[in-house]
Order: structure tokens, then C-alpha cells, then sequence
């Protein structure tokens, strides 16, 4: 039974389906104390579902097994055109179309298979990245990958490009073993964390998190970080593109066709003039909607006072008018980080350079 299903789990486009117990995750301990710690920010959402995420029969009564599920988004990076004007870095998983409605056709047919397979009485729940499981931690205990120092998954198949999906059941299915950590004495993404938010290894602190900044936090970002943001304007993938395992990583089959390359760079100063609608219609089918436009604009008012010049400068007094005092008010930022940034000598005005 366990085959059948890997193998219609494959043919439908996943790229791994391993299988572990609906046992608590081993990890419990380590989740309450990050909780506890405040290391969560704002997602409180987090709190609020810790219950079912320490126990997975709180999710599904009788809960057997946890079929997880993983879909690689690694792709062939092909070399851009400098940009004429400052542009803006979307993490590579946002340059799809949103992972959830992807995968949520096939999950959802998945899990009827499942049901069918157990028979009268066998109950299934399918999850994209939303459940309240700790999924990494199940999908390390079902062998998929392993657990880096930068607290993300890491599939020696598939490198740290995956997205995971699950389904827990009442179907009672042989697990299978668990993987190990494979990180050794590297610590590559501890390093190249600009905001230092992977405090030690296997610790991450998500109020300093780039990605938890640009797309988690609803208010203000730290005047403190803002700086280290740099040009990204919708996640980060530093600690990620550093691991050696990406060696390995393969083009996702599934994902592949649903690439949206005219998100690899983004002009800062056509984002700032988008209005809701405009908004909407740019990013339809893209987890970049996530952010609302409020988030969005915030993020790019950023990324130009780290790497916009007085060209911007009109764009962000406009924008410094916007209805939204959360635009408005880091707009105000960049332009004062543009206007007392250093310039460097005007050459033009000697012959002799």
C-alpha cells in the first residue's frame, strides 16, 4: 500500500513521499521554548495552534500516519540584464505561481487515494504549508531530509529547495526511517544571515528574520534592520543559496511549468506607483499577494533608501503622501537615507579623469 501511494504521489508531480508515525514530534520541548521566548514576532497564529502542533491526534482523532510530501522549486538561474534602475529580490519561491494552489489539486486527490486504499471508516486530512503540524520535524522523522543549522529542511536529493505538503491519517502504514544531520562542522547560512537572525545553530530568532520582515510583519520594520534588508523587497534566501547540499538539488518537475521569471528582478520605482488594483492585477496567482500592497510598498521604500539615488526621489515624495501612514512613514526613511547618503566626486567637472 505504501508503494501505491508513493508511486501515484510521484506520478502526480511530487518529487518525494516518505511516510513516519503520528506520534508528537521529538522537537516539542524545543518549539514551546521558542515560543516561550517570543522568538515567534508577531505570528501568533503559531500560539494559538501549539496545541494541535505538539500532538498530531489533536489535529486528526485517531491519527496513524503522516504522509509528507515534497515539491522542489530549484531552477536553472539564467543570467539577467543589469537593471537600468534599481530593482528589487524576490525569494526564489515566490518566482511561481503560488505553491498552494499548485500543489492543493493534487494533495487533495492524493488523499481521496489514501481513503479509498484504507477502506469504510479511514479519514484523511491534506495540508500545503498551512496545517498545523511541525512539518519539518515530521518530515525529518519520515526521512525526507534533515534539519540544518538554519532551522529549514534540507533533502540531500533536493537540496533546500522543497516545499512540503502532508496528509495525516488514520491509515496505520509501516514509517519509514528517519534521516540524519548531514551538516558537519559547516555553517555556511549561520554566516551569511545579514540581520545574525540564526542566533546559534539550530536557532532562529524570526523577529530578525528578512523573511519574517518583509512579508510576516504587518507594521513597521526595525529602524535597526532596515539597512541590512539591502535590495529585497519579498523574502530572503541567503542561508539557503550558501548550502553545499544544493549541489544535489534537481529542476522540480512539477513547479518548472508554473515559473514566473518576470519576477527574478522587480523595478522598485514601477512597484511604488501601484495602486490596490494595480496591485492585485500585478501579482494575481503569486504568493507576493501575501504581503497586501501596504506590505509590498513598505518593502520596496526600503530596499530603495538601501539602493536608490535622487532618481527616486520623486516616486518616494509622492509616495510619502500615501493614504497608508505605514507607506508613508518609510517613505519619509528612504528619502532621508537618499538625501544624507555619501555621494562620490563629480567627475565630469575635471578633464583630466
Amino acid at each position: 500500500m505504501k508503494q501505491t501511494i508513493r508511486e501515484r504521489a510521484l506520478a502526480s508531480g511530487f518529487d518525494d513521499c516518505r511516510f513516519t508515525s503520528a506520534h508528537p514530534p521529538q522537537t516539542a520541548g524545543q518549539f514551546q521554548d521558542w515560543l516561550g521566548g517570543k522568538r515567534h514576532g508577531e505570528m501568533e497564529w503559531l500560539q494559538r495552534s501549539a496545541q494541535k502542533r505538539l500532538r498530531p491526534e489533536n489535529v486528526l482523532s485517531q491519527a496513524a500516519t503522516v504522509i509528507v510530501l515534497a515539491a522542489s522549486y530549484a531552477a536553472r538561474e539564467t543570467a539577467s540584464r543589469p537593471a537600468e534602475r534599481p530593482a528589487g529580490v524576490v525569494a526564489r519561491y515566490a518566482r511561481f505561481n503560488d505553491y498552494h494552489h499548485v500543489l492543493a489539486g493534487r494533495l487533495k486527490s492524493l488523499a481521496d487515494d489514501v481513503n479509498s486504499l484504507g477502506g469504510p471508516g479511514t479519514r484523511s486530512l491534506w495540508y500545503v504549508d498551512t496545517g498545523p503540524l511541525l512539518e519539518r520535524d515530521l518530515a525529518q522523522r519520515a526521512g525526507l531530509g534533515f534539519i540544518g543549522k538554519h532551522t529549514n529542511l534540507i533533502s540531500r536529493k533536493s537540496g533546500n529547495w522543497i516545499f512540503l505538503a502532508e496528509i495525516i491519517t488514520t491509515l496505520r502504514l509501516e514509517p519509514d526511517p528517519p534521516e540524519t544531520n548531514h551538516c558537519g562542522k559547516c555553517a555556511r547560512c549561520i554566516a551569511a544571515c545579514p540581520t545574525n537572525a540564526i542566533t546559534a545553530p539550530f536557532q532562529l530568532d524570526a523577529r530578525r528574520c528578512i523573511s519574517y520582515l518583509t512579508i510576516e510583519l504587518k507594521g513597521a520594520i526595525p529602524v535597526e534592520l532596515r539597512a541590512a534588508i539591502g535590495d529585497r523587497v519579498y523574502g530572503c534566501d541567503d542561508c539557503l543559496a550558501v548550502c553545499p547540499w544544493n549541489r544535489f538539488a534537481h529542476e522540480g518537475r512539477l513547479m518548472t511549468r508554473h515559473r514566473r521569471p518576470e519576477f527574478s528582478q522587480l523595478d522598485l520605482l514601477e512597484l511604488l506607483a501601484l495602486d490596490e488594483a494595480a496591485f492585485k492585477a500585478r501579482f494575481a496567482g503569486s504568493p507576493i499577494l501575501r504581503a497586501k500592497r501596504r506590505g509590498l510598498l513598505r518593502n520596496v521604500c526600503v530596499a530603495l533608501g538601501n539602493v536608490g539615488n535622487a532618481e527616486a526621489l520623486p516616486a518616494l515624495e509622492k509616495a510619502a503622501r500615501d493614504a497608508d501612514p505605514l507607506v508613508a512613514g518609510h517613505a519619509l526613511w528612504a528619502i532621508e537615507q537618499i538625501q544624507t547618503r555619501p555621494r562620490g566626486p563629480d567627475l565630469s567637472a575635471n578633464p583630466s579623469f
